[in-house]
């Protein structure tokens, strides 16, 4: 399935999600989904976005790392069902959006904890998810500068093909 459905699959999950145990699934999937989404860039993104690509992994990984893995079916895993990336860019602007939204779950999760524990898994999860944000918007900071690198000729060809 294509990393943009994905992605807006799980945003509209944790909108959706009723209870702390549900929210903490979501979270967990969204952690999932950005490592998977990292592991695919950098094997076989834009060469000037592998090093952040795989940080993002690291992190994301951390993020899934930190919180008690749910209890669903691998078939239920969303990450495992990534199959396509095929803009780059597009999945980027949307994965961070992701990552804020799992940033303000997780301190309203925090702010409302009953327990010391499910407290600081919080708080850790919500500095893995910042900082796997901070790692996609830099991806897409480097994208934009290779945008403005890449000389005009390249649409004159997709002109000069349409014709």
């Amino acid at each position: 399935m294509d990393a943009i459905r994905l992605i807006l699959t799980s945003r509209r999950a944790l909108a959706g999600a009723a209870d702390a145990g549900e929210i903490m699934t979501e979270v967990w999937q969204a952690q999932a989904l950005a490592q998977a989404i990292g592991s695919r860039l950098a094997v076989s993104g834009p060469p000037e976005l592998r090093g952040e690509a795989l940080g993002l992994t690291e992190l994301a990984g951390r993020g899934c790392g930190v919180l008690d893995p749910p209890e669903i079916d691998l078939g239920d895993l969303r990450a495992a069902q990534l199959t396509e990336l095929d803009d780059a860019r597009e999945t980027l602007l949307c994965l961070g959006g992701l990552l804020g939204e799992v940033g303000i779950a997780l301190v309203g999760m925090a702010s409302s904890a009953a327990d010391e524990t499910t407290y600081w898994q919080c708080m850790e999860a919500i500095d893995a998810a910042d900082e796997s944000r901070d790692r996609v918007l830099e991806m897409l900071r480097k994208l934009a500068a290779r945008e403005e690198l890449l000389p005009e000729s390249g649409s004159e060809n997709s002109t000069s093909g349409a014709v």
